[in-house]
């Protein structure tokens, strides 16, 4: 990246009062510009705590959502409009609406990889870090768990209740086999292994730790271990490389890319920030509701 772009991007940055978000599957030159740089709703909650008037928030479309709902005050812009989440489109409030009545008294627990409209017609929210605290927090038996079915099937080892997950899935994650994740480990034997509960369940089933990616980081730190092999998009080595140098970390395999995550690059930031747009808005009423569902989970921690 050239010098005049980033000290372009600066100038904005400083004239708009805004800060720059990017998340670990960003490509690495867009994480080098980030003020923060981490996990979706761990950006949406530091960027909620500062004085900024704008937020450009590197990732998909649910992310910068879920940054307006925490930051309704703010301009939050999205640097790339296509850049949307698979999984989180693989459900809509309709189908929800009428999931839910089947299943009357369940609660809805919604995934933060869900759209506003979704989380509005949820109860609470959860992440991958907090599903299993999140579900056993509710006094309802039944949970209507949506989107995705392997994180839905990680959380209902761990709990009484009866979970009732909705077929969604992470494209990305799900392409992760068995047979890769033994294949990695014979070319890297000793590596400890990490995977992200959005993966198949056979994965999950043969990795050291099942974890979320600001997680991932915790593990990294507590752990003597020189070397990790890691099962999640690949963008997120670059985040764990910079952060612990001494330490070496691997993909099951390279093709473990969101595309959609990479859309962003520092020319969109520079774009974003000389037009401030394109803007995320969410209507009054799915904002109400949603941000509900969202700060009723981080009630609960």
């Amino acid at each position: 990246m050239k010098n005049s772009m980033t000290d372009e991007i600066i100038a904005l940055k400083n004239k708009h009062k805004a800060i720059i978000l990017a998340h670990n599957y960003q490509v690495p030159e867009v994480q080098d510009l980030g003020d923060f740089c981490g996990d979706s709703l761990e950006l949406a909650i530091k960027a909620a705590e500062t004085s900024a008037e704008v937020i450009v928030f590197c990732g998909v479309d649910f992310m910068a959502e879920t940054a307006k709902l925490l930051s309704p005050d703010k301009k939050v812009l999205l640097p790339v409009r296509g850049a949307t989440c698979p999984m989180s489109e693989m459900i809509t409030p309709p189908e929800l609406l009428d999931f839910k009545k089947d299943y009357p008294g369940a609660a809805v627990v919604s995934y933060a990889n869900t759209t506003a409209d979704v989380k509005a017609e949820s109860d609470i929210c959860c992440t991958s870090a907090n599903a299993v605290r999140i579900v056993n927090s509710l006094s309802e038996e039944e949970i209507i768990f949506t989107p995705d079915r392997n994180l839905a099937r990680h959380v209902a080892l761990q709990t009484s209740k009866k979970i009732i997950p909705w077929n969604g899935f992470c494209p990305i994650h799900e392409a992760i086999t068995a047979s890769d994740l033994k294949e990695a480990k014979k070319r890297y034997p000793g590596a400890l292994v990490m995977v992200h509960p959005e993966c198949r369940p056979e994965v999950q089933d043969l990795g050291d730790f099942v974890v979320s990616t600001g997680q991932m980081f915790g593990v990294v730190e507590k752990s003597d271990s020189k070397g990790f092999i890691v099962g999640t998009e690949s963008g997120i080595i670059y985040s764990l490389s910079k952060r612990f140098p001494t330490k070496e970390f691997f993909p099951i395999k390279e093709s473990v890319v969101c595309p959609n995550m990479k859309k962003v690059r520092p020319e969109n930031v520079l774009d974003s920030l000389r037009t401030l747009s394109p803007e995320i808005n969410i209507p009054e009423e799915v904002s109400r509701k949603a941000s509900r569902a969202l700060r009723r989970m981080l009630e609960v921690g």
